[in-house]
């Protein structure tokens, strides 16, 4: 009997023990420190897991496509992967972290949240305008608010993938839409109610009817279109 016990109490510390090296996280925000031996685009990696070399796809994001079987090279593809090389190769440590659903999705690729000195790099990637907030399936979605609010702030600074309407879409990419000129309205001055503001600071600052500081705002120039704005050198209010 005593040696039932032993046994018994052996399994039991066995169970709660991790050993050194491995990446399993039990799906807490417990986090990694892993090698990436390779950058594949701006969602997907290479990193060594268990001892192999194993393809990592980015939870709950998505950016344009690089070398994509179907769509081939996406407008600001190419961008996202090297933004993402830099988030990588700038970092002291990266690090993941897993999420409670599945481990893997239907392409055998690790699904996770990476960090690169402790700074989530999706979370870097929606700011910048380089990813969008995508393939949310539950229970994996520990971030997805957070995602969402980054997601918002590229989108109203119209930077990155948000910059021409349409090219990113709830489907993935549509590249007919990338350069297409925004119309926005008319020359005739009923239109042209975009503000234009020089700040304390010499920033030059364009407000769209129905943003936050709209009203309270003195307009140096009035503007029809966004692109007018820009082409005068004046930047969104959400930049």
């Amino acid at each position: 009997m005593k040696s039932l016990v032993l046994f018994l109490i052996s399994l039991l510390f066995l169970a709660g023990c991790t050993f050194p090296g491995t990446t399993d996280t039990s799906g807490t925000d417990d986090r990694t420190a892993v090698e990436v031996t390779e950058v594949i685009d701006g969602d997907t990696v290479k990193i060594i897991y268990d001892g192999k070399e194993t393809t990592v796809r980015y939870l709950l994001v998505d950016t344009p496509e690089t070398n994509h079987p179907r769509f081939g090279k996406q407008p600001l593809g190419p961008e996202a992967t090297e933004r993402n090389r830099d988030l990588i190769e700038q970092a002291q440590q990266i690090e993941i972290e897993f999420d409670v659903g599945d481990r893997f999705d239907d392409y055998d690729r690790l699904l996770a949240y990476f960090y690169a000195d402790g700074k989530s790099i999706q979370e870097q990637l929606l700011e910048e305008g380089f990813a969008r907030v995508a393939y949310i399936f539950p229970p994996n979605t520990r971030y997805v608010d957070e995602f969402r609010d980054a997601e918002a702030d590229a989108k109203d600074a119209e930077i990155g993938i948000w910059e021409y309407e349409n090219y990113s879409t709830d489907r993935g990419f549509n590249a007919d839409a990338y350069g297409q000129t925004e119309v926005d309205g008319t020359d005739t001055a009923d239109d042209c109610r975009i503000k234009g503001n020089i700040n304390r600071s010499g920033n030059k600052i364009y407000h769209m009817p129905g943003s936050p500081s709209y009203e309270e705002t003195n307009p140096e120039q009035w503007f029809c279109t966004k692109q007018q704005a820009r082409d005068a050198g004046f930047r969104s209010s959400g930049q």
